[in-house]
């Protein structure tokens, strides 16, 4: 049966999943294998061991990479193809037996969801790498791991509040989104080379 935790899970999962896919699994499976949060039926499966060294492994190959200055901008080009599918099946799944009408509404929005914070991620590594220095990659990639953790911690005790959080959170990935738009385009316009008018 759907409930608020059903549904903060869907979403908060999406979410995650858009910022840093392999935690999220991770994360969800240990809680479920420590009995921290009651999986539906159709998630059970991240706590199988073998999901569980398999989403190990690529979190930790993530941890290093997220933190390499354009190295971290070729894996988010490759993960546009991973994180928001990945998304979108979390959402559904996380609403256990819930009508097949509302578990296509939920794989919708879980993939909105996780398009917008993974574009956010991705055009936030792009601004970031226009500066030389290497530190403020460690800082972003820690602060989104952090944030995934803090926001999957709240959708098993706080479901509530963990929606309310998910629902700003959201709105900030897509002003982000909107705003290193005109950056990039304004970036692009000042590097165009400008063409003189014949004599």
């Amino acid at each position: 049966m759907m409930n608020v935790t059903n549904v903060a899970l869907a979403l908060g999962a999406s979410l995650t999943a858009g910022l840093n896919l392999y935690i999220t699994i991770l994360t969800l499976g240990l809680m479920d294998y420590f009995e921290i949060l009651d999986l539906p039926e159709n998630l059970e499966v991240l706590s199988n061991p073998w999901v569980l060294v398999t989403a190990g492994v690529l979190f930790t190959i993530e941890f290093v990479t997220d933190k390499i200055p354009y190295l971290d901008n070729t894996w988010d080009a490759i993960h546009s193809f991973i994180r928001i599918p990945a998304g979108a099946v979390l959402a559904a799944s996380a609403l256990g037996d819930a009508p097949e009408h509302l578990i296509w509404v939920a794989a919708l929005v879980g993939g909105f969801v996780s398009l917008a914070a993974h574009g956010a991620k991705a055009s936030t590594r792009l601004a970031i790498n226009t500066t030389p220095e290497p530190f403020t990659n460690w800082f972003v990639s820690l602060f989104e791991d952090t944030l995934s953790l803090v926001v999957l911690w709240l959708v098993s005790t706080h479901p509530y509040l963990a929606l309310g959080l998910i629902v700003l959170l959201v709105g900030g990935c897509l002003t982000l989104i909107y705003l290193f738009y005109h950056f990039f385009k304004m970036l692009f316009r000042r590097r165009e080379p400008s063409i003189q008018p014949p004599p």
